[in-house]
Formats: C-alpha cells, sequence, structure tokens
C-alpha cells in the first residue's frame, strides 16, 4: 500500500495533468471564437441555413467545451478535499 506523502504526490501529478488540460481546452475555446468571427466575416449577409447551422454548430462546442471546464474544476475541488483528509 502505498503511503500518504506517495497518495499525496500521485494526486499532485494528475492534477497537474488536468490543468495542462483546463489549458488546452481553453485554447480550444479561443480558436472557437476566432474561428466564428472568420465565419461570420467570410459570411455576412448569407442567409443561407447551413450559414446559421455552423454557428450554432460552433455555439454548442463552446459551450460544451466550457462545460468541460466545470467538470475539470469540480474533479479538482474533489481530488483536493480527498487530499486534505489524509
Amino acid at each position: 500500500m502505498a503511503s500518504v506523502a506517495e497518495v499525496k504526490a500521485a494526486v499532485s501529478a494528475a492534477l497537474q495533468q488536468v490543468t495542462e488540460g483546463q489549458q488546452a481546452i481553453q485554447a480550444a475555446r479561443e480558436k472557437i471564437g476566432e474561428a466564428q468571427q472568420s465565419l461570420a466575416a467570410a459570411l455576412d449577409g448569407s442567409a443561407n441555413d447551413a450559414v446559421g447551422a455552423a454557428h450554432a454548430s460552433l455555439s454548442q462546442a463552446d459551450q460544451q467545451l466550457e462545460e468541460c471546464m466545470g467538470a475539470t474544476l469540480q474533479a479538482v475541488e474533489q481530488a483536493e478535499t480527498y487530499t486534505a483528509t489524509l
């Protein structure tokens, strides 16, 4: 069985990986925002249904990434709560 120090170190390493994942999520959200702006500029004035669908899909992707970020924050909180009890 691992010692308390080993468990805390392992949790800390996992949380570092979560932090890296959160940075990737944020970068993805920024790129999606840039894509939305580019798409809006390129297709300005178009009333085609596909344009609206593309915008809606990008908005949905951004929302889902925001939910992912929230889930990672909750996971970090739970892991920190656990290690505080050790």
